[in-house]
């Protein structure tokens, strides 16, 4: 769930007024926390790592955001992994920060409970996505929510629903492409990845409800403002009140249903509403930066593009011998697909990490972690670390072949209680949308680079001209 707030996260800190009023803020607990870890370490026998909390009032921010806005976003903890190891003390987003490179501290860090680390974000973020947002809340109602939403993720009704709307949505958008004009694939995928979620969270169809949420949606995400979220709630609420004023069945069809289901009374219509909101981030940016950034790779690996191809030909060749349509478990069980959308996780990191704040002095690996101090699990180093993987910035789906993905080197939907309950349907419409791309089409992409900062995107939004497969 965290991966949410990441997002919205990278797209403040690109207001350098923004960060500025963070550090500045931070300066105090920063001193204090140099004290504090002055009067502590003399009662607790575990140092702090080393590192540098950099200037006064900023930290090591700038820096950060620097290196954030180059080829090697990474270059910022490569450098101080060289000189201070893999877990190390730094001063960012206005905190003192203990930063986590090591695969298995970040896996302690993200498995722990309220007790011990709290999601850390800056008063500006919290307050925009409000304190009942399931990305923010903690204890048994965090718990609660997060596993009505998963458990109805995992459903093989949703999954069937899925299929379905992603299938019939990119068929509608693959319909109108053309053979003289360059597609842009970001743009596509946008937009058929954000109406298959809001269907998923609300049961709402293509319409002009659906173009005022997303054209509000927009609106949001570039500016981060409050009136857009009012508006949006506003229309979403008015969705809620009528499911709730209806009489609504056992099996809920949707998110919104499942959680109006639940006789908890801390379950109120506004909080629903908030929480709807706060899930279409990924139909609006994650999905979507997966799927381009797959036909990003696969553009530049004509040896993977062309197993992918094969595989996904002899399987609508074999379902169409047989007369049956595709489902879900069909897409699921193409294994090299698999591993061409693994591998797209691994080196897109479209989440860069997540951040913590230590409810209690914490020891891990021989490290400690004081009281107050945040933690920032940086997922990039770990996927791009070549003691994890060989030749790690080399694009390589067969790495996978018989592997899982489930190693403790590998969390691009984090881990732990707040673990992205929709990790499956985000490889399910990946695999729908790679399927009907690469057996209907052939293309040619234009000279397109990865943005990492704010968030991961395109540079021009991929551009590619297509020409169709004859049908035999």
């Amino acid at each position: 769930m965290d991966n949410l707030l990441w997002i919205v996260l990278e797209i403040l800190l690109c207001s350098t007024a923004i960060i500025f009023l963070y550090s500045y803020s931070g300066w105090f607990s920063w001193r204090s926390s140099r004290m504090m870890t002055s009067s502590s370490s003399s009662s607790y026998e575990t140092p702090l790592p080393l590192g540098n909390l950099g200037w006064p009032f900023i930290g090591e921010t700038i820096d950060f955001v620097s290196c954030a806005y180059s080829d090697r976003p990474e270059s910022f903890m490569d450098k101080r992994r060289r000189m201070y190891g893999k877990v190390f003390k730094s001063h960012i987003f206005g905190s003192p920060t203990i930063v986590s490179t090591d695969a298995e501290v970040s896996r302690f860090i993200l498995q722990s409970d309220a007790k011990v680390f709290v999601p850390s974000y800056p008063k500006s973020l919290t307050e925009l996505m409000g304190k009942s947002s399931i990305l923010l809340i903690n204890g048994s109602l965090q718990r609660r929510i997060h596993g009505l939403i998963g458990a109805f993720f995992k459903s093989h009704h949703l999954k069937a629903q899925i299929t379905r709307d992603m299938q019939s949505y990119v068929q509608e958008s693959m319909e109108k492409w053309r053979e003289d004009q360059p597609i842009f694939i970001q743009d596509e995928t946008k937009n058929i990845a954000f109406q298959v979620l809001v269907k998923a969270l609300i049961s709402l169809d293509p319409g002009e409800e659906m173009e005022l949420l997303k054209k509000l949606f927009q609106e949001f995400i570039a500016v981060l403002g409050f009136q857009a979220k009012k508006k949006m709630a506003k229309l979403v609420q008015k969705l809620i009140e009528s499911k709730r004023a209806g009489i609504i069945s056992m099996a809920a069809k949707d998110v919104a249903e499942v959680l109006l289901n639940d006789a908890s009374e801390e379950l109120t219509d506004d909080l629903i509403a908030d929480n709807m909101i706060d899930m279409m981030i990924p139909g609006e940016d994650s999905v979507p930066v997966l799927m381009t950034l797959a036909v990003k790779y696969l553009s530049d690996c004509p040896a993977a593009l062309q197993q992918l191809t094969k595989e996904n030909m002899k399987l609508k060749n074999l379902k169409a011998q047989l007369g049956e349509p595709m489902c879900w478990t069909d897409y699921l069980s193409l294994p090299f697909t698999q591993t061409v959308i693994t591998e797209t996780l691994r080196m897109g990191n479209i989440i860069t990490g997540v951040m913590r704040k230590a409810m209690k002095d914490t020891e891990i690996k021989g490290y400690f972690i004081p009281k107050g101090w945040c933690a920032f699990v940086y997922f990039r180093s770990v996927h791009l670390d070549e003691n994890n993987y060989e030749w790690p910035y080399r694009f390589d789906p067969w790495r996978w072949q018989d592997k899982d993905g489930s190693n403790g080197s590998f969390t691009p939907f984090g881990g732990g209680q707040r673990l992205c309950p929709g990790l499956d349907l985000a490889r399910l419409e990946a695999s729908i949308f790679l399927h009907h791309f690469v057996t209907q089409f052939r293309w040619v992409a234009e000279e397109d680079t990865v943005v990492n900062f704010p968030t991961v995107r395109m540079k021009r939004r991929m551009p590619i001209w297509v020409k169709r497969v004859e049908e035999n």
